[in-house]
């Protein structure tokens, strides 16, 4: 890798220079540069320099010094940068070109038309006109809104006499208030928006009513910068960046139940439904996810589990031999590929600073070295850092990372259409679909972006439409459940939400719940979970969403079908999921249990025209209770049971828990 060194710099000038402080243009692309090698101290030396290149490289931000005062013409494309606002240190700056950095988008653009006064070609575009609306007109207009927003709301609650607490409390709601309410322009501007917003209140707290804001913001920005070595679970994560404050429900203290009960195997509800016993027992208890390997580790949480597809079983036709005994988990810094029958962990996948909160397979027909085709299994893992990690399994090797995201990644999944298709949901507030390529025999492979979806709040989990995959995608997120159309013969690629679906209880947006468990259990009737205690609802896709309706963001009542029996607990993110072949649906509780429902006896109903909604609730078929382990001669701590799923032939159920214990049961 080359190094910028000061005879680098002479012989890259144009025309070639015999000292630093005489050098006008400098080329220095193509040298596979990274951000460390942009020595402030070494380019505070060419104080003349007006021209530099530093396309085809690999940085992925600017320095927050490079001190190059008369620089005007500015090239950076092809590039991973990921933000821009670096860039006011040019002030100068007349012309800037950043094509093909595939993390930066619309509102970055609109970001340095705001901070360089003297900009007026951005990718060989002329932006002048454009540029002094953002700069003027956007401006006064947001002003306008946030001063309007403080009067309305706050100016009265700042008494005559305030202490610093008082100052220190209203800035904070001042700011997390005007972010949220206050709006301008297209969604696609969202973020611009807030950045802007929050740049405007914080000048106006400072200068119309004399609070400093400096060091708030700066330890409000901290999380973010140092983000890689985050250890946050998704719950927390969601707490950071959403503002949802759950602490109690993190320490699991308000739970009635004791860790030293005994717990038998199984649990049915009447002596009708014992006779539907699956009759599932315990098979493995694996401890594979320790940090460090530690046998004391039962902090680390297991968040996502997926069975791997079966390569020649004609996958995406026959749901009952779509997959194999061998189930990928992730949770900590660690993605495990597990034999659930002898409980053998196959493979194992270490990020030392990762968290990873969700795994999925495709299946890629890839050349092979002697020019043969052949499919192989390609497992994608994402997380804390907003990287997904490409793993070819057969060949135990991490062939490819995309940086998808600059917070952490929720939740991931492959169109079943589309095999390197891959949809991506994160804290920032955007579903992302990729193209991942096919790899070449050299594992060489070009991801693009093809589609943004902006959300109102954090997605949590997705699903395509099992009947218009290609064209609608539903998401529970912080804020309720929407739906998206994603066909890309649609011009817009950054799109907001077509539709929220209402559930009873639920008047408008500001009374929606979290939605943090959401499945198909056929081609129609959606399950999803919500943050209402003991709420789990099934409902008709095909009989609530209206696809001729017109325009978007439109409100649609969710068409309920039934409702399912489940704990009373308050806590979220334990998630459901279904086995489509077999009509069940399951759920985990906060005390180690899994809920097993049965539906085979309600689906025809439900998808007759005149279908009704179960009158009363549906209890479950069965629950698995969880057995009384000991490790070391002591039960583990108290159990949460984050995510529960079953192969396509339900004969294997894995659990993955808040104590990193992986269980296993089989059915007999």
């Amino acid at each position: 890798m080359s190094k910028i060194t000061t005879e680098l710099l002479l012989e890259r000038a144009v025309p070639r220079s015999t000292r630093l402080r005489k050098i006008e243009t400098l080329n220095l692309s193509k040298l596979q540069l990274k951000t460390g090698d942009l020595d402030p101290r070494l380019f505070s030396r060419l104080r003349h320099l007006q021209k530099l290149d530093l396309s085809d490289n690999l940085l992925d931000k600017f320095p927050s010094s490079l001190t190059l005062p008369d620089l005007r013409v500015l090239n950076c494309n092809n590039n991973k940068l990921e933000d821009v606002t670096a860039l006011k240190q040019f002030p100068l700056l007349e012309e800037l070109t950043y094509e093909n950095n595939v993390y930066l988008t619309l509102n970055d653009d609109y970001k340095v038309m705001f901070l360089l006064q003297n900009l007026r070609l951005l990718n060989g575009k002329d932006i002048t006109k454009l540029a002094n609306h953002v700069r003027r007109v956007n401006s006064n207009k947001l002003t306008s809104k946030v001063t309007a927003h403080w009067k309305k709301f706050f100016r009265d609650q700042l008494p005559e006499k305030y202490t610093a607490e008082q100052v220190k409390s209203i800035k904070k709601k001042f700011l997390k208030s005007v972010q949220t309410n206050v709006v301008c322009g297209p969604s696609s501007l969202s973020e611009f928006t807030r950045w802007r917003v929050k740049m405007i209140a914080e000048e106006f707290l400072a200068n119309s009513l004399g609070l400093e804001l400096n060091s708030d913001t700066e330890s409000e920005e901290k999380p973010d910068e140092n983000e890689e070595e985050s250890t946050e679970s998704p719950r927390e994560a969601a707490e950071d960046v959403a503002q949802v404050v759950t602490p109690s429900k993190r320490k699991r203290n308000h739970s009635k139940s004791s860790p030293g009960n005994k717990r038998s195997k199984t649990q049915t509800n009447t002596k009708e439904e014992a006779e539907e016993d699956v009759s599932a027992e315990p098979l493995h208890f694996l401890q594979c996810h320790s940090k460090g390997n530690s046998r004391e580790d039962f902090k680390t949480q297991l968040w996502s589990c997926v069975f791997e597809p079966v390569l020649d079983s004609g996958a995406r036709k026959d749901p009952i031999v779509s997959s194999s005994r061998t189930v990928a988990t992730c949770g900590g810094e660690s993605v495990c590929l597990i034999d659930c029958e002898t409980g053998t962990v196959l493979k194992k996948y270490k990020v030392a600073t990762e968290e990873f909160f969700s795994v999925a397979w495709t299946t890629l027909t890839m050349v092979i070295s002697d020019s043969r085709k052949k499919a192989h299994n390609i497992l994608a893992a994402a997380g804390r850092r907003g990287i997904v990690k490409l793993i070819h399994v057969a060949a135990d090797f991490c062939y490819g990372e995309i940086k998808a995201h600059k917070k952490p990644i929720a939740t991931v999944c492959f169109s079943p259409t589309q095999e390197t298709h891959l949809f991506t949901a994160s804290y920032d507030k955007r579903i992302a679909l990729w193209d991942i390529g096919i790899p070449d025999c050299d594992y060489n492979f070009k991801a693009s972006q093809l589609l943004v979806l902006e959300t109102a709040s954090i997605p949590l989990r997705i699903a395509l439409v099992p009947t218009c995959p290609e064209q609608y995608l539903l998401a529970g997120c912080e804020d309720g459940c929407f739906a998206w159309n994603i066909k890309l013969d649609k011009g817009q690629k950054s799109r907001p939400f077509e539709a929220i679906f209402q559930f009873p209880g639920e008047e408008s947006l500001t009374t929606s719940h979290r939605v943090d468990g959401l499945a198909f259990l056929n081609d129609d009737v959606v399950v999803s979970k919500s943050s209402k205690p003991g709420c789990i609802y099934l409902w008709s896709w095909s009989k609530s969403f209206d696809a001729k309706g017109k325009g978007c963001q439109r409100t649609m009542s969710a068409v309920i079908l039934a409702e399912l029996e489940w704990s009373t607990t308050d806590m979220s993110y334990l998630t459901l999921s279904t086995c489509p072949a077999k009509e069940y649906v399951f759920c985990g509780d906060e005390k180690g249990s899994v809920w097993m429902y049965n539906l085979s006896t309600y689906t025809t109903a439900w998808g007759s025209p005149k279908g009704k909604r179960s009158e009363r609730r549906i209890s479950p078929t069965q629950i698995l209770k969880w057995p009384e382990l000991r490790v070391n001669g002591e039960q583990p701590p108290e159990i949460l049971v984050n995510n529960v799923v079953a192969d396509p032939a339900f004969t294997y159920l894995v659990v993955l828990t808040s104590v990193n214990i992986t269980a296993i049961w089989k059915k007999s």
